[in-house]
């Protein structure tokens, strides 16, 4: 038996099937861009130099196509908003005081985000009306604390919140003394009433050694009383820690300790560059591009559904080692390099 066969066909269905592969490739390319182009919203409510870094990276990583504004707070928070600087992604959008806008190109609601920088930024975030993610950014530990208490809106759950502390986390810095003074165990800490929670995080983080760390603690109720605490708790201890609270975020506060530990020969660590220029041993410190990678990262977080009963908080992390060259050679230390004390610090995470 004879069967006809047409030669078309087969090409025909070839071209078929190549046209639909195309079609679905150039479908699901475009989601792609949709998904990808996200709205970004920064809010700022002062012009720390730290913070104006910080969103300089987060402007510099965002997708070429996609909507960033940057909303400038007036004293007094959102009330006195002032209008939008420009961060010229796409040139139509614009935003009256208090006011959030969209672009004309929209983009899915899951994937607009405000990231508040700062706590002034971040109380003015909460009290504005929403539903999309929000990141608190930049916050110190008892930042945190002080909006959890003070703001309603945080411990109501109708919207999903990430916290990014500006700080590593207390294992990151004993993991950093570890690293610096291996047979040490006694870690000094003079602290304010207001410390609380970095004190308990301390603590957690001690226990967690192997072997556990001994915290000597002294509180200072005031300034003049930082003095005595010093003389009480340098005698015990190997090394001193200054932590990220009054007492860390006062130059003078601050200067007493480097000096306290000066006299008695001891090491000083902390969380900040400032305490290692001023004459602290090391620190481990998250830089503002760092924390921009990181927010974008909880963003991320956020729109997949997490932090939707309760605000997911984060330290810094990576840490990044600062030490003090100086310092080091007139205690008689030989540190390792700056980037294998990063590194090691990673891999201990």
């Amino acid at each position: 038996m004879f069967v006809a066969v047409n030669p078309l066909i087969p090409l025909l269905l070839k071209r078929q099937r190549q046209g639909a592969c195309a079609a679905l490739a150039l479908c699901m390319a475009q989601l792609a861009t949709s998904a990808s182009a996200a709205e970004l919203t920064v809010l700022m409510g002062d012009e720390l130099s730290a913070h104006a870094e910080f969103v300089q990276h987060l402007r510099a990583s965002q997708e070429p196509g996609s909507r960033f504004e940057v909303v400038r707070l007036a004293p007094g928070g959102a009330e006195g908003a002032q209008p939008v600087e420009a961060a010229a992604i796409e040139p139509e959008r614009s935003a009256n005081a208090g006011v959030r806008t969209r672009s004309l190109r929209s983009s899915p609601a899951d994937t607009a985000l405000t990231i508040a920088v700062g706590a002034p930024a971040a109380r003015a975030a909460l009290e504005r009306p929403g539903q999309q993610p929000l990141v608190l950014a930049m916050l110190s530990r008892l930042d945190y604390e002080s909006l959890r208490a003070g703001s309603p809106a945080l411990r109501r759950g109708d919207r999903r919140v990430g916290v990014l502390l500006r700080d590593p986390a207390m294992a990151d810095q004993l993991a950093l003394i570890g690293a610096v003074l291996p047979q040490k165990q006694r870690i000094g800490v003079v602290a304010t009433l207001e410390s609380e929670p970095l004190v308990r995080d301390l603590q957690r983080a001690a226990q967690s050694g192997n072997p556990p760390w001994e915290i000597q603690l002294e509180y200072a109720p005031d300034a003049k009383s930082l003095a005595g605490a010093l003389r009480s708790v340098v005698p015990r201890s190997d090394a001193l820690l200054v932590l990220p609270d009054l007492i860390g975020d006062s130059q003078a506060a601050t200067l007493s300790v480097l000096h306290a530990g000066a006299g008695a020969g001891l090491p000083v660590f902390g969380a900040s560059e400032g305490l290692v220029r001023s004459g602290g041993l090391a620190a481990a410190v998250s830089t503002p591009a760092q924390l921009a990678r990181q927010a974008r990262l909880l963003g991320q977080k956020l729109a997949s559904g997490a932090g939707s009963t309760q605000p997911l908080v984060e330290s810094a992390a990576p840490a990044t080692v600062r030490v003090n060259v100086t310092v080091a050679r007139g205690l008689g230390l030989r540190l390792p390099e700056e980037r294998e004390l990063t590194e090691r610090l990673a891999i201990i995470r």
